[in-house]
């Protein structure tokens, strides 16, 4: 099993929900984020005084799949999400040694169904 976390633009999520819904993955984690990396924030004006934006804000999507899935994913992913600029995301992948689905004590694959 692996772990895909892709960090992406807000405005990419819905989306790339419905594109992951339609291939038949239904299971996943949303977490607002804010960071910095190569976009370097961005100036913002307010009434007139201009200040500095330096975390941009970004969602961490989390879902953990079957090895034979991984590659599908991923191009999911970059596929909806790739907008060519800076700031697209990033997507990391991890093993995963067990998941145990807390209400019936399923292990493995049949826990992340």
């Amino acid at each position: 099993m692996k772990k895909v976390e892709a960090i992406i633009r807000p405005e990419s999520f819905q989306e790339l929900r419905d594109e992951l819904a339609l291939i038949g993955i239904d299971g996943l984690t949303v977490t607002e984020a804010a960071g910095i990396g190569n976009q370097r924030g961005k100036q913002g004006v307010f009434r007139g005084t201009s200040f500095e934006v330096l975390l941009v804000p970004k969602l961490k999507i989390e879902m953990v799949v079957k090895n034979e899935r991984l590659d599908e994913i991923v191009d999911v992913i970059i596929r909806i999400c790739d907008t060519g600029h800076v700031g697209d995301g990033k997507i990391f992948v991890s093993s995963v040694e067990e998941v145990i689905r807390i209400r019936t004590g399923e292990r493995g694959t049949e826990a992340i169904l």
